[in-house]
């Protein structure tokens, strides 16, 4: 029994390219399919999360964080009685439109996009699902539904009006505009409960691979943890259960407190948000002009200190710095490379190529082509081309 605000299957908008329903699958389980099943949700398996791919196995990449976005989403909304399904296709499709190197590439694309009408990793995904992916005979991208659409455009919040963000200040991104323009998001509203949840879920979970990749890798360990709110009475716990444990237990065990706290709090909160306002509808929740899934203010405050640490000794550690301006050279090298000589591009890219009627649109299609790169597919190219 889903609650009344949450997504109703039955009840979604459709799709943009009308199809016949499906007998054994809702509206939302095949969006959450056809995600799993492109091109580009394959190649996050070789895209960076904080390490480059090719660092070491056991760091996360864009697959594995992905996978464990949906899986607190899952988790989450299923207490919530929201529509798992959809919170869960959500989470699996947040990242799809990251560059090869994480936002150290993202950074790079969007500052060679500039005058072209810039990156955003956001934008790019509904681009990938509207657009790139190009598989089905009836229409090009994966014809999700109007939900997933909006979710994947504003699970952070609205993009446009009085309740949006300030990073959202400027034009909207090219590749958002499209698509709205061809279908309203209704960007100036919140989305819906089960895109806050995909939105938290992410944050919870960088939070806390974040920590475990960070420990792995010897940037920081536990002694530093145990230096911070959250972490240090977690392992303070782990301590006084199990004296003398493993260090790879004792890790384990920590973080997955850390972990538990995080999905606890959140849903603490909803619950009470949501006894409060009592919304009816997805609709109301959409309306509330406030996010209804987040963390406790002391909770909060406490992760804000946490990310403080990793971005001094993890994001910017010297040896990140080093890979971060080696990776930058890459993508600054390749952009401007295909941009003059677009005929490097594989065969399947030139007929969008021929058809390109300016500049701006053809620097488009190379930044979609460099976008969708592999970190190892990437740095290949680099040297093959580059040197």
């Amino acid at each position: 029994m889903l609650a009344p605000f949450a997504c109703q299957p039955d009840q979604s908008r459709g799709r943009l390219h009308p199809e016949r329903m499906s007998s054994f699958r809702s509206p939302f389980q095949r969006d959450r399919d056809r995600i799993i099943h492109s091109s580009a949700f394959r190649r996050l398996k070789h895209k960076t999360q904080v390490f480059v791919e090719h660092e070491g196995d056991y760091y996360r990449t864009r697959l594995t964080h992905s996978i464990e976005v949906a899986q607190v989403a899952r988790t989450i909304s299923g207490v919530l009685g929201l529509n798992t399904d959809l919170a869960e296709a959500i989470a699996l499709a947040h990242d799809l439109g990251h560059t090869p190197f994480g936002h150290t590439g993202e950074d790079a694309l969007a500052l060679l996009m500039a005058p072209y009408g810039g990156f955003d990793h956001n934008a790019q995904a509904l681009r990938i699902v509207t657009r790139l992916e190009r598989h089905y005979a009836d229409f090009d991208g994966l014809n999700l539904t109007w939900e997933s659409l909006e979710g994947i455009a504003k699970h952070n919040g609205p993009v446009t009006g009085p309740n949006a963000d300030e990073k959202h200040s400027g034009p909207l991104p090219y590749a958002l505009a499209e698509v709205n323009a061809e279908w309203d998001l209704e960007l100036h509203t919140h989305a819906s409960a089960e895109a806050q949840v995909a939105a938290i879920a992410d944050d919870v979970a960088y939070s806390h691979h974040d920590l475990h990749d960070g420990l792995r890798s010897g940037l920081f360990d536990e002694n530093d943890l145990m230096e911070l709110p959250v972490t240090g009475p977690a392992f303070a716990e782990v301590d006084a259960l199990y004296p003398g444990l493993d260090k790879m237990r004792r890790r384990h065990e920590a973080l997955r407190r850390v972990f538990g706290r995080m999905v606890e709090d959140v849903i603490a909160v909803a619950k009470n948000r949501l006894d409060a306002a009592q919304p009816q509808s997805v609709e109301e929740i959409r309306a509330m002009g406030m996010t209804i899934i987040r963390f406790s203010k002391p909770l909060y405050q406490e992760l804000k200190a946490i990310r403080s640490f990793l971005f001094h000794r993890m994001y910017r550690a010297p040896t990140v710095i080093v890979m971060r301006k080696q990776v930058t050279e890459v993508v600054n090298g390749l952009f401007p490379l295909y941009l003059a000589q677009p005929e490097m591009l594989p065969e399947e890219w030139h007929s969008d190529i021929a058809a390109a009627q300016s500049q701006i649109e053809l620097a488009r299609l190379v930044a979609d082509y460099v976008a969708g790169m592999t970190d190892r597919f990437a740095l290949q190219e680099g040297q093959r081309l580059l040197g």
